[in-house]
């Protein structure tokens, strides 16, 4: 019988090849009239990091016997996985959430369609799709961007400006906000053990419960995910619209040395954030008890291979790589959703299923 990991390379392989047939004249460089091909990429790129990242946490953090040690070769794997995809996809695919908004605002609002009330609508029916991908997957982040996306609305009309230098704010103030949540005492991930029982039973309805009171102790309840993750969400939200109002992605071709600048920026940013935690960690600084730069590092990390990507897909290399992440981002709610009810399935059905 396949394994979920095997699933998940025949979900991404069965998309990524509907462009098969594409001529050469397909695959350039974006054209003027379809700008925004760039932003599904990318949307593409980070739900394949998303994917592995979720059927990693399945196979490492719930699924895997304690006693069983990975190769060298899966541990490099993993290390790499780590490294390129680990909490940089979901805070990519939050910028662009506010990339998407500013865009979507814009355009009803050209309708003449009231932009709070439509938005409003979609919000809601978002928290509907999110209540049932809870039903398979204990690590939903649909919730979060219905929830952080009615929060927008509240700052809808900024300036570009005005939303950069909020999400600078939050970037700066954030590092100080986490270590006073860090000591905000929680029994959700003890709660969060508890429900092994239901994960490990041979019951569907079980296992259901279990991804549904599993969302509800490890990310509702928990005020690290509550509180510093919605922060790190709205920070992210602003920047992306704030690019969005620029029309820089739209117009990424001219804007290429504002790429190659946020690329060296962040790996510069990366290295000394690294350094600074990594010594600050080995000698016990106590900085970081009220100030705790930690998710610098992720955020320069996502930025500098969200701008690689823009810089490589300027350059026109990798042509039908972009173009089937393209097609998968277009349907990036769709494939969210598949992705996740594939592994349930398969889980489920491959422990205590027939054969």
């Amino acid at each position: 019988m396949l394994n979920v990991y095997e699933f998940s390379l025949i979900h991404i392989f069965i998309t990524s090849q509907l462009n098969i047939n594409m001529t050469a004249e397909q695959i350039q460089p974006i054209a003027p009239s379809k700008r925004t091909a760039i932003v599904d990429m990318l949307r593409g790129w980070a739900l394949l990091g998303v994917v592995l990242m979720n059927y990693s946490d399945y196979y490492t953090s719930i699924d895997l016997d304690p006693k069983i040690h990975l190769s060298l070769a899966m541990q490099i794997l993993k290390g790499f996985g780590f490294f390129i995809f680990s909490a940089k996809s979901w805070t990519m695919l939050s910028m662009l959430f506010g990339y998407g908004f500013a865009v979507l605002i814009r355009n009803v609002a050209d309708k003449g369609i009231n932009p709070v009330r439509f938005f409003t609508q979609r919000m809601f029916w978002l928290f509907v799709i999110a209540f049932i991908n809870c039903c398979f997957w204990w690590g939903d982040i649909l919730k979060d961007y219905a929830f952080m996306g009615l929060v927008m609305l509240f700052f809808y009309r900024l300036k570009p400006k005005q939303a950069f230098i909020f999400c600078i704010a939050l970037f700066l103030l954030l590092p100080a906000i986490s270590p006073l949540v860090n000591h905000i005492k929680s029994n959700g991930d003890k709660q969060f053990h508890q429900l092994l029982p239901l994960y490990h039973s041979t019951g569907f309805i079980n296992n259901v419960k279990f991804h549904l009171l599993g969302t509800w102790y490890y990310e509702v309840l928990s005020p690290h995910y509550a509180i510093d993750v919605h922060l790190i969400q709205l920070m992210l939200f602003m920047l992306g619209f704030a690019a969005q109002r620029i029309s820089f992605l739209e117009y990424v071709h001219q804007n290429k040395k504002w790429v190659k600048r946020i690329f060296w920026s962040n790996l510069t940013g990366m290295i000394v954030v690294g350094g600074f935690m990594g010594a600050a960690t080995k000698l016990k600084w106590k900085v970081l008890d009220h100030y705790n730069p930690g998710f610098w590092f992720i955020t320069c990390s996502m930025l500098l291979i969200t701008s690689a990507l823009c810089w490589l897909y300027t350059n026109g290399k990798l042509k039908a790589f972009f173009r089937s992440m393209e097609t998968i981002g277009r349907m990036t709610l769709t494939n969210y959703l598949v992705q996740n009810i594939i592994a349930f399935f398969c889980i489920w059905r491959r422990r205590f299923g027939p054969g």
